[in-house]
């Protein structure tokens, strides 16, 4: 009978002892805790002694860790609404104090109130700065005084904020149609613009031009003129010439001009008798009377006809 007794003893003791025994991990914090209030905080990895079915252990994370916040719509100084998405880097310093702000919650509940933490600093800090320093590239210092108001109210909680960094900055999906439209009205414009100047500088280019033609052509046409004065006193000085020399020649020399004249392809057609003066050249040259002076610019011709 007392061999009975003594194994389920044994089994109790046994179970009690190893209930009396826990492990804390270098990663962890642990806090024993009896009828809820602390008793002993481990912050050391290793073994260690509690009052079993009395008092239980709570252990908590000791690394470093994330919390990405939801999408926040802000509005900065110039009333320009923004989403904003803010990435921090959290840490839990004191665990008494961490347990009594979050109870039986624990990191769960830490992470919701950090959240609501974040977010009332990330609308205090973009509320009193313009919409293009949070757009710009660098916002180290925006950054820092939101970590610096997150980690003050954070300590009432028992937890260090260590970083706080912006990873989306962005217009509200209901105002991206419109400031694209915007946008491309400007651009649009200033592509009218740009036309409209290039087409003022091409008219002027081309009256600039024309206005050279007509300066060259009349310039040409001048000394056309004067060429072909030149040239038709130089004939006619020749021609005043050959008549003094020799008559009877230069009005052979007419007579076969205005042969060719007449008989010229398309002209009028001549009916005349064998016996008419038009062949018979000593009368037709008589006919012509005196040679007269060749007016400038036209062919010497005969002055008379039948």
């Amino acid at each position: 009978m007392r061999a009975q007794f003594l194994i389920p003893v044994g089994v109790i003791a046994i179970a009690l002892g190893l209930s009396s025994v826990y492990t804390v991990d270098e990663r962890e914090k642990a806090l024993v805790l009896q009828f809820g209030e602390v008793k002993t905080v481990r912050t050391e990895p290793g073994l260690g002694l509690k009052i079993p079915l009395i008092q239980q252990v709570v252990k908590y994370d000791d690394r470093i860790l994330s919390l990405m916040t939801q999408p926040l719509e802000v509005t900065p100084l110039d009333d320009r609404r923004l989403v904003v998405d803010a990435f921090a880097r959290w840490r839990i310093t004191n665990a008494v104090k961490f347990r009594e702000a979050v109870s039986t919650g624990g990191e769960t509940f830490a992470k919701s109130r950090l959240d609501g933490i974040l977010n009332n600093a990330i609308r205090e800090v973009m509320g009193s700065v313009p919409s293009t320093a949070v757009l710009s590239d660098d916002r180290t210092a925006m950054m820092n005084q939101i970590r610096d108001i997150a980690r003050r109210e954070a300590a009432a909680l028992g937890v260090d904020v260590i970083d706080v960094r912006l990873t989306r900055t962005d217009l509200p999906d209901q105002n991206l149609a419109a400031t694209y439209a915007r946008m491309r009205a400007e651009r649009e414009r200033e592509a009218a613009d740009e036309r409209a100047r290039g087409g003022e500088a091409a008219q002027r280019v081309r009256a600039a031009a024309d206005r050279t033609v007509i300066e060259l052509t009349s310039e040409a046409r001048k000394q056309a003129e004067i060429i072909r004065g030149e040239a038709d006193a130089a004939r006619n000085a020749i021609y005043a010439e050959a008549y003094g020399k020799d008559p009877s020649f230069f009005a052979f020399t007419r007579s076969l001009q205005f042969y060719a004249e007449s008989l010229k392809p398309g002209t009028s057609s001549l009916v005349t008798e064998p016996s008419s003066l038009y062949f018979d050249y000593d009368r037709f040259v008589k006919s012509l009377g005196p040679v007269e002076a060749v007016p400038t610019g036209e062919s010497p011709a005969p002055t008379a006809g039948q």
